[in-house]
């Protein structure tokens, strides 16, 4: 009865979140709760998970390897993508996903998405309604198909407007025009496809804020995004502090073992496996002597270290 009693739950929720999804070029918040469940803590206005500012802050800073290996861990397996061509390869990007799928455009259908977009009073083109939606620390990902010719969906104007309200830049499976103005944005970084001189064209926002594919990853609106030269991690919200503090744990054990093989202290046998007793303390010791080279609070650290199992 149990089992029953939640499937008919979970089967209400989603009627409920797509019913109110057709009434709106949006994901309503009760469609975007009923993706994320697992996320405990605050929301933002338009509904997404609000992983923190630190959290955001301190992800630029983890590695890709240890962000996927945590991911796939606890049965993520479909969360990275790479292949990209980077405006600014060596400046990574954190923040929150606001997600936007594209689609090849048909009339009847975009016809009646842009009627309802005058309803919710929003202007201009549809792949300029994302960005009157960002907030600081969000990042602009679109599905956009893969379109290169055509599907430029953003050019240095709307580019201009990304970074003033996002601090942060895009993610495009698709492309974008004048990468020079781009570029001249202090600050902006982007992750696409390709780039083209052309205008966007036969192409329409399908649905923003709702579940997106960017090439094999699977991004929920709200996800914890790591953006860096070898690709992109989309981290669920609700695993963000987990993928952070496991990531920094294993970065600090790095430098202290690299440190300590540098010395001759240790051979690399005993670095390179679970480490003894000894090492350990000796670990342990340099992080207390070494404050400055601790990303997180001791508190988080000492939580941490409880359910270590090293």
């Amino acid at each position: 009865m149990k089992r029953i009693f939640l499937l008919l739950s979970l089967v209400s929720i989603y009627s409920v979140g797509q019913s109110a999804l057709a009434q709106s070029v949006q994901a309503t918040k009760a469609a975007i709760a009923a993706y994320s469940p697992e996320w405990k803590g605050e929301r933002m206005a338009d509904g997404r998970p609000r992983v923190s500012d630190d959290l955001v802050r301190r992800a630029r800073n983890i590695s890709l390897e240890e962000a996927w290996g945590v991911l796939r861990g606890e049965g993520y397996h479909n969360q990275f993508e790479g292949n990209w061509k980077i405006l600014n390869p060596e400046q990574p990007m954190a923040g929150r996903a606001l997600t936007v799928t594209y689609m090849p455009s048909r009339p009847d259908m975009e016809n009646a998405i842009k009627e309802q977009g005058k309803k919710e009073n929003r202007s201009g083109a549809t792949n300029s309604w994302p960005i009157d939606m960002l907030q600081e620390g969000d990042i602009y990902i679109a599905d956009g198909f893969g379109k290169i010719i055509d599907g430029t969906l953003i050019g240095d104007n709307l580019g201009n407007s990304i970074y003033a309200k996002s601090k942060n830049g895009v993610i495009f499976d698709g492309s974008y025009r004048d990468i020079e103005g781009l570029r001249a944005i202090e600050g902006f970084n982007s992750w696409v496809r390709g780039y083209d001189p052309s205008f966007i064209k036969d192409m329409v926002a399908g649905c923003i804020n709702c579940p997106t594919r960017i090439g094999r990853a699977t991004v929920l609106p709200g996800d914890l995004i790591l953006a860096k030269e070898e690709g992109i991690i989309f981290i669920p919200a609700h695993l963000a502090e987990k993928v952070v503090i496991n990531s920094e744990f294993i970065a600090l054990k790095d430098k202290f073992g690299h440190m300590r093989l540098r010395e001759g202290k240790y051979t690399p046998g005993e670095i390179d496996t679970r480490w003894n007793e000894t090492i350990k303390a000796d670990f342990l010791k340099w992080v207390a002597d070494n404050p400055k080279e601790v990303p997180m609070t001791k508190q988080q650290l000492d939580e941490f270290l409880k359910n270590r199992t090293w």
